[in-house]
């Protein structure tokens, strides 16, 4: 069981860091196609990062999941669950904005965008209040 912990921690780490520098990289990328009005390298980056780390969200599910039923899902695994879900909607439609700048179609704010991106800090905390503490 520890190494699917182990593997599980590893998984959410990266699905973090993309959840994290995608948005971030979208700012970055829109000043890119700004000025040199095409799709450029760091389009291509966020793209490889977005779809890397999809592959890692969905070994760190996997993973939590089989976490979950060692543990007979307490209540507390529950509301993490649900935590996730709406993480891995925040996700998606970072991936929709993702595709729509591949196609050079940028219409987020800068602020926006970085608003966006300090949305899932917010989610991330509240999953680790429940692992951590387990109020349920």
């Amino acid at each position: 069981m520890d190494w699917v912990k182990i593997i599980h921690l590893l998984c959410v780490m990266g699905w973090m860091t993309s959840i994290f520098a995608v948005p971030r990289a979208l700012i970055y990328w829109k000043r890119e196609h700004d000025r040199i009005g095409e799709f450029g390298p760091l389009g291509d980056l966020t793209i490889r990062l977005y779809r890397f780390s999809a592959g890692l969200g969905v070994i760190a599910l996997i993973t939590g999941l089989w976490l979950g039923s060692i543990w007979q899902f307490p209540t507390w695994v529950w509301v993490k669950l649900s935590l996730v879900v709406l993480l891995t909607l925040h996700y998606m439609w970072t991936g929709r904005l993702v595709l729509r700048a591949k196609r050079g179609v940028f219409t987020e704010s800068d602020r926006y965008l970085r608003i966006f991106n300090e949305i899932s800090v917010f989610g991330v905390i509240a999953i680790l209040w429940v692992v951590v503490v387990k109020p349920f």
